[in-house]
Parts: structure tokens; sequence; C-alpha cells
């Protein structure tokens, strides 16, 4: 099988496979890697695992993925389902991506000229073995924060030593390096310590310092706290720190709309007044009762502010989401009152053309990083209200850490109507506000310098390429991080 093109400059030009995890949120950030590699000439193939049991809404992405990002060479690698039907989906998923290895192992095999290098998605730590046998060096792309990544690399160590997160609730977690975290904050699948989903995150956290380093999606202006406990080598004990390279932030531009058409909530925010609209978005998977639903409705409504809302139903068994109906789902008479400085959309907006459009002034949401990284992007003033993995741990980074988001009070069980209500009056209408979005400007003009030529993930980029080239010309393939210097 042919891979993609080198480009023009001989052998300085590298074939990088990309290996996502499943679902979508892991494969959006792999395809803006794609994209970063592809503008700096390199040859780009992302490797889909492909199991028979996948989510439909997985496969319809990777189509449009693909076909919005007809440079990218997308290959499906079919793989058996977990033989644990009845496992908690991060074992399921953890057990497929293992049984993938063969399917893996073909492809890079097949590939001419032979892939340079391999870039795995945090979960994806059994290719590694695949790496090794084949001598291709392979390094992890972490799609979330440093502070993440500081912190799940000390997990195997220091969990042993605790209770359950669950069984700690407020009590605070101290990583070497890094800022206390409330247990309840910490990543959501790993609360019960005994649980299947806990053991499964631990062996992957302590395998990563195998790879030969670690592509993190963020700046160092960002992150210095975390970076320095990474490059001191605190995070680790007994074992080098993966060599750490943060060339962030690479998002989506929101210049080129997936699907091709305006959808119909950009021709409304061209209609509003700049910067007064309120964005609430929650992620792919991102959904609240009806309750809850309620209370926003309600916060929305009596703050008198412009918003823009996505909402989904509430989900129902196999996280699966209705057509919601909104009328039934919304205080009665809600969409007749908003109407003209409000509108609800169901399920899906092009989110990063929405959070850059000047009519935007705020962003409530779940603390997805690659929905942080937007907003910062955008200059865009956010509202932390997380719901599911590790967004617990980025609201603490986000807000006592970077200083460029609030917290809504609540977010553990009900978030109410009035909390929502303070938080976007706050945003909007005060000195407080004012000063948060006058710290977004300096996150984003920060943003920009890091991606400039010159800046710092411009030339952490050139530094990963020359510590590759170093391990190709030693033949060298995944194992050992390097020192724990991040760049």
């Amino acid at each position: 099988m042919e891979a993609p093109g080198r480009g023009s400059m001989g052998n300085k030009k590298k074939t990088f496979v990309l290996y996502p995890s499943l679902g979508v949120g892991h494969l959006i950030p792999m395809v803006e890697l794609a994209r970063h590699l592809l503008r700096r000439g390199h040859g780009a193939l992302i490797a889909v695992v492909d199991p028979p049991d996948a989510d439909p809404a997985s496969a319809a992405a990777v189509a449009r993925l693909a076909a919005a990002n007809p440079a990218i060479a997308f290959r499906l690698l079919p793989a058996p389902p977990s033989p644990d039907a009845g496992a908690h989906p991060v074992k399921r998923s953890h057990d497929t991506l293992a049984l993938a290895n063969p399917a893996l192992r073909d492809l890079l095999r097949s590939l001419r000229p032979a892939a340079d290098a391999l870039l795995l998605d945090m979960f994806c730590v059994d290719a590694l073995d695949v790496a090794a046998e084949l001598g291709v060096p392979a390094y992890f792309f972490f799609a979330s924060a440093a502070g993440d990544l500081a912190v799940f690399l000390n997990l195997p160590y220091l969990y042993p030593t605790l209770p359950s997160f669950r069984d700690m609730g407020r009590t605070l977690v101290r990583c070497p390096g890094m800022p206390p975290i409330r247990a309840l904050d910490m990543v959501i699948t790993m609360q019960d310590k005994e649980s299947d989903q806990t053991k499964v995150r631990l062996y992957q956290f302590k395998r990563i310092p195998e790879g030969s380093g670690v592509l993190v999606n963020s700046f160092d202006w960002l992150e210095p706290r975390a970076l320095k406990a990474l490059s001191d080598g605190v995070c680790v004990p007994g074992r080098p720190t993966p060599r750490v390279y943060c060339i962030g932030p690479l998002v989506n531009d929101g210049k080129t709309g997936e699907r091709g058409e305006t959808h119909e909530c950009l021709a409304w925010l061209d209609t509003q007044p700049e910067r007064s609209v309120v964005f609430l978005c929650f992620g792919s998977k991102g959904a609240f009762s009806a309750a809850q639903l309620q209370e926003i409705a309600r916060g929305l409504e009596s703050s008198g502010n412009r918003f823009l809302w996505a909402v989904r139903s509430p989900p129902e068994e196999g996280d699966r989401f209705p057509e919601p109906d909104l009328e039934r789902l919304l205080p009665a008479g809600f969409l007749e009152r908003t109407r003209g400085r409000g509108i609800v959309v169901k399920n899906w907006v092009p989110q990063a053309e929405v959070v850059r459009h000047e009519a935007v002034g705020a962003f409530v949401t779940h603390c997805g990083w690659n929905s942080a990284l937007e907003a910062i992007m955008a200059g865009l003033p956010i509202i932390c209200w997380p719901l599911y993995a590790e967004q617990g741990m980025n609201k603490v980074f986000m807000v006592e850490e970077m200083k460029i988001a609030v917290e809504l009070q609540g977010y553990e069980e009900v978030v109410s109507a009035e909390e929502v209500e303070a938080k976007v009056r706050l945003v909007m209408e005060t000195e407080e506000g004012k000063a948060l979005r006058e710290r977004l400007a300096v996150a984003r003009e920060k943003a920009l310098e890091a991606t400039k030529e010159g800046g710092s993930s411009v030339v952490a980029f050139a530094e990963f390429l020359r510590d590759l080239e170093k391990k190709s010309s030693y033949g060298g393939g995944g194992g050992g991080g390097g020192g724990g210097g991040c760049h």
C-alpha cells in the first residue's frame, strides 16, 4: 500500500501514522494534528479502529471528516469486539484496541514508504508493542492539557496509597508539582479505585513513559506550572519522564464548515450585536436531565441576555440521544418569550465557527480541552460546567491556574437557575467579566505568538522532528522516554 507522499524535500519529510482511540472526541484532535503535519509538508495517515459494534455516530463522523479532509489518508482497521460484552465501555474499548494490534501491524508492514513514526492516542498504549516489534518510533499525542498529563503520569504511583476518590469527596488530591484537586473533580471513570475501568486507566497511564515522547496540544505560556512539574521529572517516580513537546493549540480554525452550507444559527448570529450572545454547548456526549434543562432555561430567561443554546435530550439506554422535543423539555412558553433574543438548536452546532463569531461574548462549556482551546483562540471568556472524563480537572486548571474561566457552582449535582443567571451576568455585565475578557485577549495573543515562526510551539515541533531524526538514524523503536525536558 502506498503511504502519503513525503513532500518535496526528500528524506526531511516524514510519513506519520496517527492512531486515535475509539470515539469522535479522540478522532477530531488527531485530524487537527494531521492537518498540522500536512501544512508542514509531511504525509499523514489516520488508522481508525473499526469494530463491528462501533457506534453509528462515530462511523458518520469518520465519513464526514474524511470527506472534509481529502489530503489526509484514512484507513479503517477491522477489529473484533471486546469478548466481554457486559464490561464497562472503558474496558471494552481497551480490549478492542488491544485486539486491533494485528491489523495495525499489517498496515504498518504494507506501507511504502514505511512509516517514520507512529503517533498514538493516550489510550492506545498496547500499540507500543507493535511499534517495538517493527522498529517504528512511537510518540503519544496528548490532546488534553499538560496539567492532565502531569496528573495522569503520577496516578499509577499515587492512587494505590489513597482511598477511592468517590469516598474522599471534597478532600484534596495532591500530585507533585500540581495544584491540589478535589477528589470529586478527578477523572470520572476512576472514582472507584477497585473498578475495571480504573485498573485499565492506571495501566494505560503507566505505559505512556515507554513512548519516545509526548506531543501535547497546549502551549508553554498557558501551563508553566504543569510543564515545570514534567520537566523536573517529579510526575513519574523512579524512571525518566518522557520528553514533552507543546505544539498547540491545534484547533479547527472555524473557517470552513464540515457541512458546506451555512448553519441557521450562524445566520442568526449575523443579526446580533457584537459580543452580546452567550453560547452554551456541551460536547459530543454532553446531555442533562429534564429538570436541569428547565433550570438552565429559567436562568437564561431571567438573565435578560441573548443566547444560543445547543440542547440534547436526556440520554436513553446505551447513551443514545433521541430527537429533543423542545416544547416538552423546556418551560412552558420559554421559546415564545425568548424569541428574537435567544435561539435553541437541537443536538449539533458548528462550534468552531460559533465561538469565533463576533456576536458571541461568552461560552458555557463542559471544559473538554478542544473546546477550551477554541475559546482561547477566539479570546472568548469561559463559564465552566464539567460533565465527564477529565473535565473537572480542566476546570481547576482553567479557573485557578490559567485564570481564563469562572465555574458554575453546583455542577456536581444540580446548577440552579439563579446560579446560571448570576454567572452569565457576571461575565457579560460586570467589571470582573471585563477583566476576564482582557485576560482572554492576552491568552489569544500568546497562543498566536506560540504558533508563529520562532514561537514556542513551532520550536518544539522542530525539536520533535530532530529527536525523531536521531531515533531513525539509530534505528530505534518505540521505547524509552528521553529526559524530562519540556519545550
